[in-house]
């Protein structure tokens, strides 16, 4: 009895372990970047948008994402930067057209800076070999 009763307590701790790891996962997925629903939420309250922008802003950020999404099978290294980067300044422009210069603006310096460390260092371009 001794014996099963610690089957099941591990069994138990094992499942508790993997929900709360499995939840800490789709946290951090939510926070990535701009895109999903929890990103539109998150710029309504830093830009203060209204209900008509959010709706916009919305519809602009799943195209985006179902652009890129579209471009995962491409071999092409460079041409599929190349469309992304169209993608992304497709993406821009349009949110130029919904955002006050004021909310673009924000939105700009929300950005994470490509290319640079946070000490204002510029990172190493490419992937790092292993030796």
């Amino acid at each position: 009895m001794k014996k099963l009763s610690l089957i099941v307590a591990v069994a138990l701790g094992t499942l508790v372990a993997c929900s709360i790891a499995t939840a800490q996962d789709a946290a951090k997925k939510g926070r990535r970047g701009f895109g999903g629903g929890q990103g539109v939420e998150q710029l309504k309250k830093d830009l203060n948008l209204t209900d008509a922008q959010v709706t916009k802003v919305k519809a602009v950020m799943e195209e985006r994402h179902k652009k890129m999404q579209e471009l995962r099978g491409e071999t092409d290294r460079e041409a599929r930067r190349e469309k992304m980067r169209s993608i992304m300044e497709e993406s821009n422009k349009k949110m130029k057209e919904i955002l006050t210069p004021e909310q673009y603006k924000k939105l700009e310096e929300m950005r994470p800076q490509r290319g640079k460390k946070k000490d204002g260092g510029e990172r190493k371009k490419g992937r790092k070999k292993a030796e």
